[in-house]
């Protein structure tokens, strides 16, 4: 697989919020969701988490 500097980017700026996904998600309280998204960047789908509250 060949990265690009943009799709390591993306996947490092995802890994690090992955991480910090559930300790953000623990102090505020709120439901996480997940969602599927094509990057185009990375040509691939990728997991993105949000919290609702």
């Amino acid at each position: 697989m060949k990265l690009s500097r943009r799709g390591f980017l993306a996947s490092t700026g995802a890994a690090v919020a992955m991480r910090a996904a559930p300790q953000i998600a623990s102090k505020t309280g709120g439901r996480r969701v997940l969602t599927l998204v094509y990057d185009k960047g990375l040509g691939m789908m990728r997991a993105v988490e949000r919290v609702v509250r």
